[in-house]
């Protein structure tokens, strides 16, 4: 019985975590940058939900079309602005850009929201429904199928479109890209514009599940970074295969060993698969 629970609740989680990695794993792939900012932007897509919630009454499901465009032009013009202007530098400098980016964004939220937590709940409930005698809440079904449904549409935008077609180009070799007339410098602020339209989203889908606080942002960053090298930097399906062997480890792991041991299971996995397997389960060369 609490097998097929913990199953259940590995399923859920790990989708949620897919979303909220496959972003990050978009803009580190495509551009070289680990992206510090990431779980700033999950936080604040949370906020986001809430707030739609509590003074409007709309929906975290309609609020996912708001938080898309809005993240996705934050992240256009903080690539195209910013970043650009160092992004053939060494790593480090970009990892710092970020991590100063990611400090300003997080005391900003801190500022105006304070580091309360918050929990969104919905009114009235929806309930929950029973799986293979396992219960499931019906708004965390729901969040599930938004997360499958995303990281599906970004499956289908660098597979199909053109703009998509470019991002795996410039990922498999920038100097071919560019060759071809691919604007690398635009399509750089595309990546990284879908990447923080894919947190913000990810955030109004965990606003359903975690408490919504600025102090929390780590923690995302955290299992973002632990499921890209789990699944395979640059692959859609590695970051789903990532985020539910994650959140089965966790959810095994914690049920002996108690939920406060879930952030030391997560890297002790992450130090594992880099000694074992590098480049993850399903780690390629470029997006699929």
């Amino acid at each position: 019985m609490w097998l097929t629970q913990v199953l259940i609740n590995a399923l859920v989680l790990g989708c949620l975590y897919a979303c909220i990695a496959i972003g990050f794993s978009l803009v580190w792939g495509v551009l070289n940058v680990i992206n510090l900012i990431h779980g700033s932007f999950i936080v604040l897509g949370s906020y986001l939900a809430f707030g739609l919630y509590q003074t409007l009454g709309i929906s975290p499901w309609y609020a996912i079309i708001v938080a898309a465009p809005l993240f996705f032009v934050l992240g256009y013009l903080l690539q195209f602005l910013l970043l650009n202007r160092v992004i053939n530098a060494p790593v480090l400098v970009t990892l710092t850009m970020t991590f100063g980016l990611d400090l300003i964004l997080n005391n900003a939220m801190i500022y105006f929201f304070k580091a309360d937590y918050r929990k969104l709940t919905l009114s009235p409930p929806m309930g929950s429904v029973s799986l293979f005698h396992a219960v499931v809440p019906i708004d965390r079904l729901i969040a599930t199928v938004a997360a499958l449904a995303l990281t599906g549409l970004l499956y289908l935008v660098l597979r199909r479109l053109r703009v998509g077609r470019a991002i795996v180009a410039v990922r498999l070799d920038r100097d071919a890209a560019v060759l071809m007339g691919v604007d690398v410098k635009s399509i750089y602020a595309v990546a990284f514009g879908l990447g923080a339209a894919l947190a913000g989203c990810a955030g109004v889908l965990m606003a359903l599940v975690y408490p919504i606080s600025p102090l929390t942002s780590s923690t995302f960053l955290g299992k973002a970074f632990v499921v890209c090298v789990l699944g395979g930097l640059g692959s859609v399906s590695g970051a789903l295969a990532g985020g539910v062997l994650l959140a089965l480890v966790e959810g095994v792991g914690t049920t002996f060993l108690g939920p406060e041991h879930a952030t030391t299971l997560s890297f002790v996995l992450l130090i594992v698969f880099l000694i074992v397997r590098p480049q993850g389960l399903l780690g390629r060369k470029g997006f699929e």
